[in-house]
């Protein structure tokens, strides 16, 4: 049951990450569109926050997926037991970081949302709201990356192996 929602939560934020792109994609065309019909569409600026609303909540996702860079030249000629002690110390150390950053961004976002404050463009956006979506991303990060020291940590293989279609491409088909 865990398994599935942990999975759910990755899989729901790769599609919001997504979802902002596409968000992108259609504010680029609109202002484009507007300029045959002399309609001015300022665009520029909730494009910068879908790019990094989709950024944000696209990491745990893609990190769950192998499809973050990786350096493994270190690891690779290491024994099980000793890459296993290197994974956990990798996804432990990058979890505390990350809850760090979470509990951080929260407070930024807190923060923004107690003084009222808005954006400075020709759009007026309450500025907590582009910055909520950074908070999600990166407290989502957070709890894929305690997922996998979990999982190194019960002797199962880590997710982003498993699914690392990149690592040997003459695998993948």
């Amino acid at each position: 049951m865990l398994r599935t929602s942990l999975d759910r939560l990755y899989l729901g934020s790769g599609y919001a990450a997504a979802f902002f792109l596409a968000a992108i994609a259609g504010l680029i065309v609109a202002q484009i569109v507007g300029r045959f019909f002399a309609v001015a569409i300022d665009a520029i600026e909730v494009s910068g926050f879908c790019m990094a609303a989709s950024t944000f909540l696209g990491l745990a996702s893609s990190f769950k997926h192998g499809s973050h860079i990786r350096v493994n030249l270190v690891i690779r000629g290491l024994g099980r037991t000793a890459k296993r002690v290197v994974e956990l110390w990798c996804t432990g150390a990058a979890a505390l970081a990350m809850g760090y950053f979470t509990w951080q961004t929260i407070i930024m976002v807190w923060d923004t949302f107690s003084f009222d404050e808005k954006t400075k463009g020709l759009i007026i956006i309450d500025l907590w709201i582009p910055q909520a979506a950074m908070a999600i991303g990166i407290a989502v990060l957070t709890i894929a990356l305690v997922d996998e020291f979990v999982r190194v940590l019960t002797g199962a293989e880590p997710a982003y192996e498993a699914e690392d279609v990149y690592a040997h491409p003459e695998d993948a088909v």
